[in-house]
């Protein structure tokens, strides 16, 4: 076809769509398998020197569902798509679809699975157009966004999805069942493409930005807090194609001044909070950088926020640590080899201090650090089957005698493997992962991983590991396989263990809570997935886990049942119920000896509507109890509709009540014997939360939209019946106030202990906490691939030590407090030299 014989304008109007091929051949996945499509539907394909070109017709009998949305948002719009498997792996695939409103729908898949990459974003163009009798899409995608080996003619893999929502009907060219796991594997095949080459691909991406952070309620005397401060920033993102299978890309002094904020949230655990990824250069092509084992590499920990202490009347603390530069290496070789790598750099950090009279003072609270990781995964076998091997790690730039030498480790390692062997066309799969870590540094640095709340290496009762304060490296090992029947039409299972020594270190450059368990579980289901008169499908799931340490000592022995039922109407309801019996717990002492955790009961019940619905909801109830007087109580949901063909609005309201009978408090001397001589002090802690995660979002047109995230939030907590472990793996206590001992609260929530010659005070630990979060972003595409974002943030907070339960009126009332607010401007070129 000439360059120029196409203008992508959705009409289908050119000559070339009335002489090229159609494809019409649909059956419906959903609600009919194997039925005949209720609307007919044609696609044709045309490409010429620089681009691959799809025209669409859909006919449609009833009114078309096509609400406006943000990029990627297609469940409530009718929608059409295309998959192509453009390397013929039988594995990876990128799909390509647009709502009959004109919105892009684009996503990659590492894997034969729909776990695809939203993060995904090529520079290509969809229009389409409405009718009476239905309505069209034309689609643009430049050679130079695919990947493909460089041969000719071209065979790649292709289905083919229609969407309809109205109707809950899903429409496929291959049909792919719903007993069937797998993607590209169930492909068929797009053929005819000749005399096109992988195009030379250079993508750049400049940006500037300017922000402004405007102090809401300035400390008094603190030279840190003016009123406003006014910065500016411009760096670049850039993509190079080597060939035709490998891509580099490149980010220089990144700015995610546009991504969306964390959720706010009280944790009273010893255990790190891992938020989700957001960052759209670290989202993108993330899973070539993991296995299905995905805690090997965080990408949080670059730019995390520093971990050195800084101490003064007032401090100046840098938020983040500054992303100085990183690149990543991905793609796939003809052999069947993947490849991914990232490597990074982030700049260091510090404090700024302040202390009175007039003494000012800079802190070092991070060095400079290099993250790295590399993962290559080679295909073999039976189609879906891998090997993988994968290196990360991190160094930080830490001198002989730098005190942050003692607070973090300077070298960190691991290298690990996996692998998938699918069995009996697909229907079993074999999964085994495994690898070492390697950590080292200056003696402190190393007491501190021993000590930490994954390890508790120091614990008096464990005497199965060892404990050195001058060791200068740790190394550990964690391995794990599953066994499953993956296909079935009923019958489902799997059998899974897990091994992680108790030495094994992950989270500088990955995450993990725990070592030290050697794990077996096993899961059992059964499912119907023909529709009957009274369901659509049902499961019904029975899972147990169990865990020890290396000491042999149960950890966890939970057994969960499941039933699942998906109504005619598509509404979907789960009840679920958990038993746990007694354990021990090595960690409720945060490093002391072991204590019994109480048996306890867990019951949820969650009701889902039609994910098609333009009104869609769901609401979950949680009710859990333990012997000892311990409960949690939460309900939540999530309500979204859509006031307008522009609109749409999302209400996430949560309650939670828990009492927690075993809060940790602190570790004293003098104990009891049978404890080892510590005073591990418990207390009961009352929690109350309310909070409510709200977006709104306006679509002017396909490329310009108005998006706003803001969550109100109220927590509070009352600490009482305070007491100390009488004896390691018991949970018996001796509560203050009894037994010999006076408890004596003060004017200000603390309170003194005395036991017989000893006294002791306990701070005040009751809180009140409320918090409001939001981002409102207008985000303009103003030309393919360049945008334009105006970004306001606020964030407002009030903590108070007080033991008054927190109401939803105070999560509303979050909103007025003080508070910080920012301001920016961003706006990006993107450019291709030819």
């Amino acid at each position: 076809m000439a360059a120029g014989a196409i203008r992508v304008d959705g009409r289908l109007d050119e000559s070339v769509w009335r002489d090229a091929p159609a494809l019409s051949d649909f059956v419906q996945r959903e609600p009919e398998e194997g039925a005949a499509p209720t609307d007919g539907m044609e696609v044709r394909f045309a490409y010429d020197d620089t681009a691959l070109y799809v025209g669409a017709r859909m006919s449609s009998m009833a009114p078309i569902q096509a609400p406006m949305g943000r990029r990627d948002e297609g469940d409530q719009s009718e929608h059409f798509a295309v998959y192509l498997d453009t390397y013929l792996d039988r594995r990876t695939a990128s799909a390509f679809g647009v709502t009959a409103a004109g919105v892009r729908l684009d996503e990659y898949f590492a894997t034969d699975s729909d776990d695809g990459d939203s993060g995904y974003n090529p520079v290509w163009v969809a229009r389409t157009s409405m009718s009476p009798q239905g309505w069209t899409a034309e689609l643009w995608i430049p050679f130079s966004q695919l990947r493909f080996t460089d041969r000719s003619p071209q065979v790649w893999g292709l289905n083919i999805k229609r969407w309809i929502p109205s109707r809950n009907e899903e429409v496929h060219w291959a049909l792919i069942s719903r007993t069937e796991q797998g993607l590209a594997s169930r492909f068929g095949d797009l053929q005819g493409i000749e005399g096109i080459r992988p195009r030379r691909r250079i993508e750049l991406l400049p940006y500037v930005a300017s922000g402004s952070r405007v102090i809401g309620n300035p400390e008094p005397g603190n030279p840190f807090s003016s009123k406003t401060n006014l910065d500016g920033r411009v760096g670049l993102d850039a993509k190079v194609g080597f060939g035709s299978n490998l891509t580099l890309e490149a980010t220089v002094n990144p700015d995610f001044g546009q991504v969306e904020a964390d959720p706010a949230e009280v944790n009273l655990s010893a255990f790190e909070t891992f938020f989700d990824e957001r960052r759209p250069f670290f989202v993108e092509g993330s899973n070539l950088l993991n296995s299905y084992d995905d805690n090997w590499f965080y990408s949080r920990r670059i730019g995390a926020p520093p971990a050195g202490r800084a101490a003064g009347d007032f401090v100046e603390y840098p938020a983040t640590t500054t992303i100085l530069g990183a690149a990543k290496l991905t793609g796939r070789l003809p052999s069947g080899t993947s490849i991914g790598m990232l490597a990074a750099v982030t700049d260091e950090e510090s404090a700024r201090t302040f202390a009175f009279p007039q003494q000012f003072g800079r802190v070092r609270v991070a060095p400079r650090t290099m993250y790295g990781v590399a993962r290559v995964q080679q295909e073999y076998g039976p189609p879906g089957s891998t090997l993988g091997l994968m290196v990360n790690g991190a160094h930080r730039d830490l001198a002989e005698g730098d005190p942050l030498a003692s607070l973090l480790t300077r070298n960190a390692v691991s290298l690990s493997g996996d692998s998938v062997l699918r069995l009996w066309d697909g229907e079993y799969e074999l999964q085994s992962a495994g690898g070492i870590t390697h950590v080292d540094g200056d003696p402190g640095a190393i007491d501190r991983q021993q000590r930490a709340v994954a390890r508790y290496l120091q614990r008096p009762d464990a005497d199965y590991v060892t404990y050195d304060p001058l060791r200068t490296s740790m190394s550990g090992a964690k391995f794990g396989t599953t066994f499953r029947r993956r296909n079935a039409r009923h019958w489902l299972w799997q059998l899974a263990t897990d091994i992680e020594s108790p030495e094994l270190e992950m989270n500088d450059a990955g995450r993990f809570n725990t070592g030290d368990g050697i794990v077996g579980s096993g899961r059992i289901q059964y499912r119907e997935t023909v529709p009957g008169r009274w369901f659509r499908s049902y499961s019904l799931l029975f899972n147990s886990r169990n865990e020890w340490n290396y000491g042999g000592v149960r950890q966890q022995a939970q057994q969960t049942s499941t039933v699942e039922v998906t109504w005619p109407n598509f509404w979907t309801t789960e009840v679920s119920t958990v038993f746990n019996p007694r354990v021990q717990d090595e960690r409720l002492t945060r490093g002391g000896p072991s204590m019994q955790k109480p048996r306890s009961w867990n019951s949820t019940v969650e009701l889902q509507t039609s994910d098609a619905s333009r009104t869609r909801g769901d609401l979950t109830a949680e009710y859990a109890h333990n012997e000892d007087g311990g409960l949690t109580f939460n309900i939540n949901g999530d309500l979204t509709f859509q006031p307008g063909s522009q609109w749409q609005l999302s209400i996430g309201p949560e309650y939670e009540r828990q009492v927690d009978t075993q809060q940790y408090v602190t570790t004293l001397a003098g104990g009891p014997a049978a404890a080892f001589g510590g005073r591990y002090v418990f207390a009961r802690v009352d929690r109350s939360t309310y909070s409510t995660e709200i977006r709104l979002n306006y679509t002017f047109k396909p490329d310009l939209t108005l998006d706003f995230y803001g969550e109100p939030f109220a927590a509070s907590g009352r600490y009482d019946r305070f007491g100390e472990l009488t004896a390691a793996r018991t949970r018996a206590m001796r509560s203050y106030g009894t037994a010999g001992t006076t408890l004596t609260t003060l004017p200000d929530g603390s309170a003194t202990v005395t036991d017989g010659a000893t006294t002791f005070r306990l701070a005040n630990r009751d809180f009140n906490v409320q918090s409001f979060r939001s981002n409102l972003v207008l985000r303009w595409e103003w030309r393919a691939g360049s945008s334009l974002y105006l970004v306001w943030q606020q964030d407002r907070a009030l903590e108070e030590m007080s033991n008054t339960r927190v109401t939803i009126g105070d999560m509303f009332g979050s909103i007025g407090r003080s508070g910080d607010n920012f301001f920016a401007i961003k706006t990006s070129f993107w450019f291709s030299p030819r």
